[in-house]
């Protein structure tokens, strides 16, 4: 642990911070425990980079942490021969996102490096599209997706436009940390960067190419033609950047009734319609469901304010109500979707593959199964399925068709790195339309699926723990679980355990040790009898640790069942370790 109030007294006194951030600080004076929270520790770099509440201190988000963490980014590009490159900055709708893409923009120009900064705010899987379509060695994008408004973050690119995976998150981290004394980071002007040819404004010509890619992920544009006029769509960005660009794409693909939530239509930082922007989260839909039983949509979408991810409630023609895909459903919907249309075209190449993070349903499996598709498990975080392409097309081996993971994102097509909520809104609309085509919804679309390959259901279960307090509570119930393996979870035996921190996976019965083949991650895995499986991992945006768990039924009813009973078992799991 630092010595806190040294380094709070150090901000006070060094005339390099300014005198708003004095100010803030001298009002904490006295208060040791916020002083504490703010400067015991480094804010530090997890699956997303940088993520924390804005405020003062290095345990947040600021301008002098943003500095620090571009100024790592710039050494560690230099040491990679990459700064002829430049690097692409995006940011969100949040509060002082402009500031701190601005803030990294003069700091990469004061290192001769070029950045191309968006004139406005745009979706995370844009910014994806642009490092790759600008040359860039990095990106770096100003977003704390769907967290409270409280929240800002920092997410690195590589130049393949995947969220950073090893080697270089762990170089960008060793340089970041070398910096212990923040205002030795360099800075300039927009002026001086501009005249020095570093600084660069993009917009409408990086929206187009990306625009027109997310429309070639198209499989079936004449179902969309004959049943455009007939789908009613209702859309809301959550305050967020998906506004327009989601907007676009449905209005040139031709659906004709699109109908935007109002309250939720114009970003605001403070998300005042929810308590948190989280497609999620059932009180997101509660504005777009009452425009939906007004326009009789078919459905609603919401997309979190940085539109990587794609909430979904698909109306049920036979009760009139609508219902909630979860991730993992909408994801394995449009799986199917995008195969069976490939299959039919014959375009599913022999080496086909559909990436999948170890948390996401096994109902994806099946799909992938059926098509004659390689199912390529990956660690959580889109950034290794980003990785997984990349060694496609390093390797000359394998052909993507499509990836996603349990939290509402997915992928199709190459074009870009990151989960994609605005391709994802498209896909889901051309989905409407062609079953539609055939009489049915998309919720029908769904039992079809449940029909075809199985009952599965997924959950998760966060237990949120805040604090140096709730931090060392994460590392115990992971050390508890990790030493003393389960015999059996909910009544399931437990088949075979996988701890993918030690590269193990373990037959319960026989003992005999494989390893995971996947990199080092804090993160437990169940594999369970009858096809149900439980997995632990501390989230590396939040501070929760999560408990996935997923279950196979023999018909809706039954799954459900299946699954409550597993929640239990596994909220009693719990219940013993806190």
């Amino acid at each position: 642990m630092k010595d806190y109030m040294k380094i709070y007294n150090e901000w006070l006194s060094n005339p390099y911070f300014d005198e708003a951030t004095k100010e803030e600080l001298r009002g904490i004076a006295g208060n040791e425990n916020e002083i504490k929270e703010r400067f015991y520790m480094d804010l530090e770099f997890g699956t997303a980079g940088l993520r924390g509440v804005i405020g003062a201190g290095i345990n947040r988000m600021n301008i002098y942490v943003v500095r620090r963490a571009t100024q790592g980014l710039a050494n560690y590009i230099i040491k990679q021969g990459g700064a002829s490159k430049g690097v692409a900055i995006a940011y969100d709708s949040r509060h002082m996102s402009p500031e701190f893409a601005m803030e990294a923009a003069m700091t990469l120009a004061a290192n001769g490096i070029k950045a191309y900064k968006f004139e406005s705010l745009r979706p995370t899987p844009e910014l994806s599209f642009a490092v790759r379509q600008l040359g860039c060695i990095a990106g770096i994008n100003i977003t704390a997706s769907h967290n409270p408004p409280e929240y800002n973050g920092y997410k690195v690119y590589w130049e393949d436009g995947a969220q950073f995976t090893p080697p270089h998150d762990k170089g960008v981290t060793e340089e970041v940390l070398a910096i212990e004394d923040l205002s030795t980071v360099k800075v300039t002007d927009e002026a001086s960067a501009a005249a020095a040819g570093l600084y660069q404004v993009i917009g409408a010509d990086i929206d187009d190419l990306y625009i027109a890619q997310v429309k070639a992920q198209v499989v079936n544009q004449a179902a969309i033609d004959k049943m455009q006029d007939q789908i009613r769509i209702i859309y809301t960005p959550l305050h967020g950047t998906g506004n327009i660009p989601a907007r676009r794409v449905m209005k040139e693909l031709g659906f004709e009734h699109v109908y935007v939530v109002p309250e939720q239509e114009l970003p605001n930082g403070d998300f005042p319609t929810v308590s948190y922007p989280n497609p999620e989260a059932k009180e997101a839909f509660e504005l777009g469901l009452k425009l939906a039983k007004e326009k009789d949509a078919d459905l609603v979408l919401a997309t979190d304010p940085d539109a990587d991810r794609l909430g979904v409630y698909v109306k049920d023609t036979k009760s009139g109500d609508y219902i909630p895909l979860t991730g993992n459903m909408s994801g394995s919907l449009l799986c199917e979707y995008v195969l069976s249309q490939k299959a039919a075209a014959g375009k599913i190449p022999g080496d086909g593959q559909v990436v999948k993070s170890i948390v996401t349903t096994n109902l994806v499996d099946a799909v992938a199964k059926h098509y004659g598709c390689q199912l390529v498990e990956v660690l959580t975080g889109f950034k290794w399925i980003g990785k997984e392409i990349l060694k496609n097309e390093q390797t000359g081996e394998g052909s993507y068709l499509f990836g996603m993971e349990e939290s509402y994102g997915c992928l199709i097509g190459a074009y870009a790195r990151d989960k994609d909520a605005i391709s994802a809104t498209a896909a889901l609309c051309e989905a409407a339309a062609y079953y539609k085509e055939k009489g049915m919804t998309l919720w029908d679309a769904m039992v079809a699926v449940y029909d075809k390959y199985g009952y599965y259901k997924d959950a998760v279960q966060s237990i949120g723990l805040k604090g140096i307090e709730g931090l060392a509570k994460i590392q115990s119930i992971m050390e508890t679980l990790r030493n003393d393996t389960p015999a059996e979870v909910g009544g399931y035996k437990v088949v075979s355990a996988r701890d993918y921190k030690l590269d193990t996976i373990k037959d319960m019965a026989t003992g005999q040790v494989t390893p995971t083949g996947l990199p080092a991650s804090n993160v437990l895995y169940y594999d369970l009898e009858d096809g149900a499986w439980l997995c632990v991992r501390p989230s590396g945006t939040e501070p929760k640790i999560k408990f996935y768990y997923g279950i196979k039924g023999t018909s809706l009813a039954n799954a459900d069942a299946k699954s409550d009973a597993m929640g239990k078992a596994v909220q009693a799991m719990v219940d013993k370790m806190l």
